[in-house]
């Protein structure tokens, strides 16, 4: 059975289709959500509540452009909605210079894995922006609109995101030198 088909199932409240379709999307979801959420189980809680949106949602798929995206989409805007419920993303705008310009950052002992690992320590507000604009490439004026907050908190999340990451990783590369040096 093709996805076409499957979609259209799901759109008849089809069981089956609806396990096939999160046999099909279940892991790239999932990677979705760990990347907007505090840790493996919000991930695993923002993945199950995502797939019942998109399961209610699905009427609203016309096939124009990949189901795929849509349904990231869905998942994200799931996740961000959560987060604004409970008061998570802070209006936080101090004066914390304009910078567009990238971390730089030297790949010597610093894992992906890490990397990940430290994205995910960052407060919540942090997180989300920083997923939002550095890997989603979404402008800060559609993360403003998308978090309800206001273009100039966006890129203070932002600059605070980067500097957080940035002494971590100076912090690690520190812990690294000494290691390697006994």
């Amino acid at each position: 059975m093709g996805l076409e088909q499957i979609i259209h199932d799901c759109q008849n409240n089809s069981i089956k289709a609806q396990e096939q379709l999160y046999r099909l999307y279940a892991s790239k979801l999932f990677a979705v959500c760990l990347k907007y959420s505090r840790n493996y189980a919000d991930a695993q809680d923002n993945l199950q509540d995502g797939f019942l949106l998109i399961f209610k949602k699905i009427d609203q798929f016309r096939f124009q452009g990949s189901f795929e995206g849509w349904a990231k989409r869905v998942m994200v805007n799931n996740v961000l909605q959560k987060y604004r419920t409970q008061g998570v993303v802070e209006l936080v705008n101090e004066n914390i210079p304009d910078e567009e310009d990238t971390m730089e950052i030297e790949e010597d002992n610093i894992s992906m894995d890490f990397l990940l690992a430290i994205i995910q320590e960052l407060p919540d507000r942090y997180r989300m922006v920083f997923n939002l604009y550095v890997t989603d490439g979404f402008s800060h004026k559609e993360i403003a609109e998308m978090l309800n907050i206001t273009i100039g908190t966006s890129k203070s999340n932002l600059a605070r995101a980067r500097i957080i990451l940035k002494e971590k990783i100076e912090a690690h590369k520190g812990n690294t030198k000494v290691h390697s040096a006994k």
